[in-house]
């Protein structure tokens, strides 16, 4: 019987993991689990000591723990990119976001900003002192808790417009999507794989991540909201 192949992962890359993993335990009879949480408590648990045998995460978060010796260096690889996209409560008014002066007026005209921890929350906070409105906004701005979706902010009333990947919040009831950030506002987040140096199994683990790295995970990710390095 195989042994189960264990994963780490941030939240954004969540549905698409628990996907591939069904899939390829049926068409390649590898069993695969994947345990996902905020990327900087993931991170966290790495640097503790926490063992598995693949570890997906934003890119920079994993270069970090790349340079730290907590992965086999040789194994890391892009697999996804996905973008941050703009969301609102069902129901309520669709800001444009065709220009950079739409994203401005519509940050203006929101009363509380949801926003989530890792690097897309960091984009999106250098994003806005980009556009001059850190102290405009300074009130306005909800993280949300670590591995919370900051759309929950919105179908709770705790916000009116919130930004996230788009896998986080493409499924969530009560959320509507407005779409990406436009022009050169644009956040992109590259999410990376490797196999940790505490694996057990760093073979199996290999061949693993080469599935997920494969054509038919990559037309899984663009189904949820994501895209292969290189496309456009």
């Amino acid at each position: 019987m195989n042994r189960e192949i264990s994963g780490l992962s941030s939240m954004a890359t969540r549905p698409i993991l628990a996907e591939l993993s069904e899939h390829i335990r049926l068409a390649h009879g590898i069993p695969v689990r994947f345990e996902a949480a905020g990327g900087v408590e993931t991170a966290r648990r790495v640097r503790e000591g926490a063992r598995a045998d693949l570890l997906v995460l934003a890119d920079g978060a994993l270069a970090a723990l790349a340079a730290e010796g907590h992965l086999l260096a040789e194994t890391v690889r892009p697999l996804w990119i996905s973008q941050v996209v703009a969301a609102v409560p069902d129901g309520t008014p669709v800001p444009a976001l065709d220009s950079e002066s739409d994203l401005r007026a519509a940050l203006l005209a929101a009363g509380r900003i949801a926003y989530s921890t890792g690097p897309s929350g960091t984009a999106l906070v250098d994003l806005i002192g980009r556009l001059g409105l850190t102290e405009t906004l300074a009130d306005r701005l909800v993280q949300a808790a670590p591995g919370v979706p900051a759309g929950g902010l919105l179908s709770s009333g705790q916000a009116d417009l919130a930004f996230q990947q788009h896998s986080e919040l493409m499924d969530l009831p009560g959320v509507v999507v407005v779409g990406p950030l436009p022009g050169d506002t644009a956040i992109d987040s590259v999410f990376s794989a490797g196999v940790p140096a505490s694996s057990t199994r760093p073979a199996r683990a290999r061949e693993v991540l080469d599935l997920l790295g494969s054509e038919p995970a990559t037309r899984t990710a663009r189904a949820r909201g994501m895209r292969a390095p290189g496309e456009d």
